[in-house]
């Protein structure tokens, strides 16, 4: 089964971030940690910080991909055409955060994106990811 992990925008710079927040893992280790726990996978990893980009790959995902893991970042909050797009994608999908977002900021608790997912992991840093591969492995038979 192919998996595709997309990651918004200041993904690419965890870290640089507050790793109590986020984590001390970078994108790149969450994959090879995704790789390491789900043999039966293959992972496709994509990171973008511009919204049209991260469209379109999520245009194009059920086309080559059997599941969807993604990170939408702060467009998570207000993204419309991502949103969108998710609705369309008709493969599984799981929103994750690596932050857990009910204790952050009041604008951050508006999950636009998710609306359109089976469902969104928030708060366990970069293990949300391996709680989504492992939803997608029951969901996809």
């Amino acid at each position: 089964m192919k998996i595709l992990v997309i990651n918004g925008p200041n993904l690419n710079l965890l870290s640089k971030r507050d790793e109590s927040i986020y984590s001390n893992f970078n994108v790149d280790q969450i994959v090879e940690l995704l790789r390491n726990e789900f043999k039966e996978f293959e992972f496709s990893s994509f990171q973008s910080n511009v919204e049209g980009e991260l469209v379109s790959k999520i245009q194009s995902a059920d086309e080559n991909f059997d599941g969807l893991i993604i990170n939408p970042g702060a467009y998570a909050h207000t993204s419309i055409a991502m949103m969108d797009a998710l609705e369309i994608c008709k493969i599984p999908k799981i929103e994750v955060h690596l932050s857990h977002l009910a204790n952050r900021e009041d604008y951050r608790q508006t999950l636009l994106t998710a609306k359109n997912t089976n469902g969104y992991i928030s708060g366990f840093k970069e293990n949300s990811y391996l709680a989504a591969a492992y939803l997608l492995k029951k969901i996809i038979r």
